[in-house]
C-alpha cells in the first residue's frame, strides 16, 4: 500500500489537525452523503463536486465511467482532498478500484458501508434474510450489491427502479405519482422475494423518499428495516477518520461546492437534497 494513504507520524501527534474532505457524485444524490457526514465530523472541511455535465452515468460504458470518476477524483485530491467519499452508486460499482489505484488517499464508496448496515440489522441467522435493493438500472445491472451482500452471508433481490430520481429530481418527494411509482415496484419486488426483512435504498437520491416507502410499505402490509446507504457510509468514513486522521482540529464544517453544469439548477436542487441553501457553485471544466 501507498504510504500516503496511512496515517503519517503527523497524524498521530496530539497537535489538533485539519481535514479536507473530498465527496464525488455525478449529480445531486451525493448530497445525501455530505448531509449525513456533516454533523458526524464537524471539523472538517468539505469538497463537495457533481460531474452534472457528464451524468447520467449509468447509461455509459464501464470505461467511460472509469474515466470519467477518476478524473472528477483526481481533481478533488487537487484540491486538497485527504479522503475521498465517492457518494455515487453507479461510480462505486464499476469504478472504485480504478479511483483507489489513482489517488495516494483513502478512498470509500457507499455499496459496502450499505451491505455491511443490513448484515448488522439482520437476525440470525442471516440466510434466512432477503435483503432487498432498490437501486438505478446501472447499478442493478452491475450486480454490486449482491456481490456485497452474499460476501457477507446474505441473500439479495436486486429491483431496478428507473422513474425514482426523475421523481425527486422533479421534487414529487409527497406526491401519489411517486406513492403510486413505488407501490409497483415494491409489489412487484416483494412477490419475487417474499422472505425480504431489509430494505437497502441502493441509490443516493432515495433517501429523500424515505417517508414515502414507509407510507407504501404499510399500506402492503410488510413492514421492513430500512437501510439508508448515505447514512451508512458517513458512518464508515467517520470510523475511517477516526482511525487514519485522530485529533482533529474542532470546529464547524465548512463545504466548497463544484459543478461541471448549470450553476443556477445545482443551487436550486442542492439545497434539496442537502437540506440547507447551496448559496456559491463553482463551476469547472473536467473536458469530455
Amino acid at each position: 500500500m501507498n504510504p500516503a494513504s496511512q496515517p503519517s507520524a503527523s497524524h498521530n501527534s496530539a497537535t489538533p489537525k485539519s481535514l479536507t474532505i473530498g465527496v464525488f457524485d455525478s449529480g445531486f444524490g451525493g448530497l445525501t452523503v455530505l448531509r449525513a457526514l456533516l454533523p458526524l465530523i464537524p471539523g472538517a472541511h468539505y469538497i463537495y463536486l457533481g460531474d452534472t455535465a457528464r451524468l447520467p452515468y449509468g447509461s455509459k460504458s464501464r470505461e467511460t465511467i472509469a474515466r470519467y470518476a477518476v478524473s472528477s477524483a483526481k481533481f478533488l485530491h487537487q484540491q486538497g482532498a485527504d479522503l475521498l467519499v465517492v457518494a455515487c452508486n453507479t461510480a462505486t460499482a464499476l469504478a472504485l478500484e480504478d479511483i483507489q489505484r489513482a489517488l495516494p488517499i483513502p478512498v470509500i464508496g457507499v455499496v459496502e458501508p450499505g451491505a455491511h448496515a443490513a448484515r448488522n440489522t439482520s437476525p440470525e441467522p442471516a440466510t434466512s434474510n432477503h435483503v432487498l435493493v432498490l437501486a438505478t438500472p446501472a447499478t442493478v445491472h452491475s450486480h454490486a450489491y449482491t456481490q456485497a451482500l452474499n460476501s457477507l452471508g446474505l441473500a439479495a433481490c436486486e429491483k431496478a427502479c428507473p422513474l425514482l430520481v426523475p421523481l425527486v429530481e422533479e421534487g414529487w418527494i409527497n406526491h401519489p405519482v411517486t406513492d403510486q411509482v413505488l407501490k409497483i415496484y415494491l409489489t412487484e419486488a416483494l412477490l419475487a422475494a417474499p422472505a425480504t426483512r431489509t430494505l437497502l435504498l441502493g441509490c443516493t437520491h432515495y433517501p429523500l423518499i424515505e417517508p414515502a416507502i414507509h407510507r407504501v410499505l404499510e399500506s402492503l402490509n410488510h413492514p421492513l428495516t430500512i437501510i439508508d446507504s448515505a447514512n451508512a457510509t458517513a458512518q464508515a468514513t467517520a470510523l475511517l477518520v477516526a482511525a487514519h486522521f485522530p485529533n482533529l482540529a474542532p470546529g464547524d464544517p465548512t463545504c466548497t461546492f463544484y459543478a461541471t453544469d448549470s450553476i443556477e439548477k445545482f443551487r436550486h436542487l442542492g439545497s434539496n437534497f442537502l437540506g440547507q441553501p447551496v448559496s456559491e457553485v463553482n463551476l469547472i471544466d473536467l473536458g469530455g
